[in-house]
């Protein structure tokens, strides 16, 4: 079975301390994991300075005694003063994904718009997977796009998708793909857009269900972007996209107000959850992103109480509108 775990150093002291101690916990958790038959499959590294870490961070990966298949490095810093937070995620081999976090050289991006460099991107990843017999519209389950400067760049990342998606045949009358649009940043200078993706060679789009929550979300396509607010694989497995507090015109709710919007997001995740045949006590991890790092006590401790034993991890990151003081994502079993 999938186990999901947040680990973090304590937090204060300089990053290479940070790293040294969050590596020695990471290598004490799959000695664990191994001893109940799971290896380390995918790991997500949140930094709080990635032009000044992630270097560091790469060569210390280099000498690390568990290797492992999928790796992601975001600039997202951990609101808890962390300077270095990760999301595991431990399986019984073989894993049954392909992820592919694409990135730019600084010479790819130099020059290049937010439309353009995210035009590449899924170029990258089309070649990547077209040898393969795969195609983006029946083998890519989920993608998560970060995007620097969010509030003068997603309107580019949201033109090169849709045109991307259109010459792939996706739409609003078949199906988008499940996926998080929020801010972020890589350790190049010139990127403004970097992606990962999630792959099932296997899968059949009979084994995918897309989730609506009509009741209480609008259809993406309805303001202008192009995305599924969830998707539940026939294995029982939900992934969750980016979810804000957002009603079933479309409307931002609670504008100001970042607790009433948590509780209206959750809600939101919820009905999503139950119409694919789960719920928010099946949620395996949260990964919660604030535009306001002063929000962070109050959502925090509102989390904890709800949630006690869900693994989470806040950040900060600016979400696509203005008004959205918070979006979450997550993932959650039928059983």
């Amino acid at each position: 079975m999938k186990q999901y775990t947040i680990l973090r150093p304590a937090p204060g002291g300089a990053f290479d301390q940070a790293l040294i101690s969050l590596l020695k916990q990471l290598q004490s958790h799959f000695l664990a994991e191994a001893s109940e038959g799971r290896r380390p499959v995918f790991l997500r590294f949140f930094l709080s300075d990635a032009q000044n870490q992630a270097s560091a961070l790469k060569k210390a990966l280099e000498g690390f005694p568990w290797p492992v298949p999928a790796l992601s490095i975001v600039e997202q810093p951990p609101l808890d003063g962390s300077r270095i937070t990760a999301l595991s995620l431990t399986d019984s081999p073989p894993a049954d994904f392909l992820f592919h976090s694409l990135r730019l050289s600084e010479e790819e991006a130099r020059g290049l718009d937010s439309y353009r460099q995210s035009r590449l991107l899924f170029q990258k990843y089309l070649d990547i997977i077209r040898p393969l017999g795969l195609t983006l519209k029946t083998h890519c389950v989920r993608t998560w796009i970060y995007v620097r400067d969010i509030d003068t760049n997603y309107a580019g990342l949201v033109k090169a998708r849709n045109d991307v998606f259109r010459e792939e045949g996706l739409s609003h009358l078949s199906h988008y793909i499940a996926s998080t649009g929020i801010g972020g940043a890589t350790e190049g200078r010139s990127e403004t857009v970097a992606i990962d993706f999630l792959t099932f060679p296997h899968i059949l789009e009979s084994e995918k269900t897309y989730l609506k929550a009509l009741s209480h979300l609008s259809p993406t396509h309805d303001y202008g972007v192009a995305f599924e607010r969830g998707v539940r694989l026939a294995d029982g497995h939900i992934f969750i996209s980016g979810t804000a507090s957002i009603d079933h015109r479309g409307e931002v709710l609670h504008e100001g107000d970042v607790l009433a919007q948590a509780r209206r997001l959750l809600e939101n995740i919820g009905t999503l959850l139950a119409e694919g045949g789960s719920s928010l006590e099946r949620v395996r991890y949260f990964v919660v992103y604030l535009r306001d790092i002063s929000d962070f006590p109050l959502v925090d401790d509102y989390l904890q109480r709800r949630f006690p034993t869900v693994p989470r991890v806040v950040l900060e990151a600016r979400v696509c509108r203005p008004a959205w003081l918070i979006e979450m994502e997550c993932e959650a079993q039928t059983e």
